[in-house]
């Protein structure tokens, strides 16, 4: 991140980033981001506090005076936590393991953004708090369900955001916004704090603007949570330079992008670009990522939705959105029976998955297979919300790592952004490939 040189050089305080983040904020105006801004007098006292600590103390922190988001389902201090439903809202006294790490590697938390509410969607627009429009305009969705943490970032106003992603919640929206998400393996990141979605497959992700800042933050994030029985570490894989890739030898329109042609003469020349820069290639069957995603929201899981938040939606069904506890009580129609033969199935996934990975050192899909406008997400919202997660859906299941990376644009000025997948704890592999095999456009 700049900011680090312009501190140590002493051309720029905290004091400084502040005022130019509430300066941003208010250009911005009702953007439909943010459900709760830090007050600005808490903001100049933290960068005042930063202000006073040792060289040796700001030297030592990778965060020092960076301004950051954290999604409304995440736990901050002091600041309501609503998950995007008023009813649902209420203070917490401590921060969630994610947001401790990061204030202690000096960042400062700028406030809390919007969500699909309970972090259930992917567009973006299922909040009471209003559909952000991705900085692309054109009315395009934002994408969700971390919406307000993906154009945060993408607008400028904070160069780092935490996300969460049990969908595709932290790449979808880096696609549509053309930024870099990044979503840890499962536990990586502590999850203490979270509002769970689906507990057993919720991760905190990561928004930057580049793979240098994702890989800083993720080195601050990472670590055992004594505090989250989901937490759990490994070996870090190792980076090949250059990677063997796994890549589709057939893209076909219709079942990969949705009949969006124009999507898809963008991300094949993305992928054969990324072809010539590999170490070789493998086929990448997208049959048995398909069906892994489709036991997310077609499945049991989400019936881990409802064992989440059965008892709220008991006492306020009316005080949630419609389509959000449509899709949550669907969870209700799943048997244990149903739950087992499912995680017959699924491990039966990963065992192919392993394979896969035992040949190809990185597998390169695209992150969404279309765009949508927030007016087409309203006139049609469960079925094209499953198209954005198409992709998307099956990483966590199959316990994988992802990295979404921005990659140009379509022909008619869409965003267009790929994802480079791999094993569990594959995230430096992962950075490497994706800075090696992707361009890295401009947002704008």
């Amino acid at each position: 991140m700049d900011l680090r040189s312009a501190y140590s050089t002493g051309t720029l305080r905290p004091s400084q980033v502040v005022d130019d983040v509430l300066d941003r904020l208010q250009v911005r105006g009702d953007d439909a981001v943010w459900i709760t801004v830090t007050p600005a007098h808490e903001l100049r006292a933290r960068a005042g506090e930063l202000e006073r600590w040792t060289p040796a103390a700001r030297e030592a922190s990778p965060l020092y005076g960076v301004p950051v988001a954290v999604k409304d389902n995440i736990d901050v201090a002091g600041l309501p936590t609503t998950a995007a439903c008023p009813a649902f809202a209420s203070t917490p006294a401590r921060d969630a393991g994610a947001v401790r790490r990061l204030r202690a590697a000096g960042a400062i938390v700028v406030g809390k953004t919007n969500l699909d509410q309970f972090a259930t969607g992917l567009n973006g627009g299922r909040s009471p708090y209003g559909a952000p429009e991705s900085v692309y305009g054109g009315d395009l969705v934002s994408g969700g369900s971390s919406s307000g943490s993906a154009v945060a970032v993408a607008a400028g106003v904070v160069p780092l955001a935490l996300g969460t992603d049990t969908a595709g919640s932290g790449r979808v929206p880096a696609a549509l916004n053309g930024v870099v998400g990044l979503k840890p393996t499962r536990g990586l990141v502590g999850a203490r704090g979270v509002v769970p979605a689906c507990r057993s497959l919720d991760c905190v992700s990561v928004f930057t603007r580049d793979l240098a800042d994702a890989s800083v933050a993720l080195d601050v994030l990472a670590g055992p949570d004594p505090d989250d029985p989901w937490s759990r570490t490994g070996v870090p894989v190792p980076v090949p330079d250059p990677p063997v890739l796994a890549v589709p030898s057939r893209l076909d329109v219709d079942e990969v992008f949705a009949g969006d042609g124009l999507m898809a003469e963008a991300v094949t020349a993305v992928m054969a670009a990324a072809v010539v820069r590999a170490g070789g290639t493998v086929d990448l069957p997208l049959a048995p990522l398909r069906e892994a995603g489709d036991l997310l929201y077609g499945g049991p899981w989400v019936a881990e939705r409802l064992a989440a938040l059965g008892d709220f939606l008991a006492a306020h069904a009316d005080e949630v959105l419609p389509v959000t506890r449509g899709v949550i009580e669907g969870g209700a129609r799943f048997s244990a029976v149903d739950a087992f033969r499912a995680r017959y199935r699924l491990q039966e996934l990963r065992v192919w998955a392993d394979r896969l990975f035992a040949d190809a050192d990185v597998a390169l899909l695209p992150t969404v297979p279309t765009t949508f406008t927030r007016a087409e997400l309203v006139a049609e919202p469960v079925a094209r919300n499953l198209v954005l997660g198409r992709w998307t859906q099956s990483t966590n299941l199959l316990d994988l790592a992802a990295v979404a990376v921005p990659a140009g644009t379509t022909a008619d000025g869409r965003p267009v952004g790929v994802t480079l997948v791999g094993p569990a704890f594959s995230e430096d592999r992962l950075l490497a490939a994706a800075a090696r095999l992707v361009p890295s456009p401009t947002t704008p």
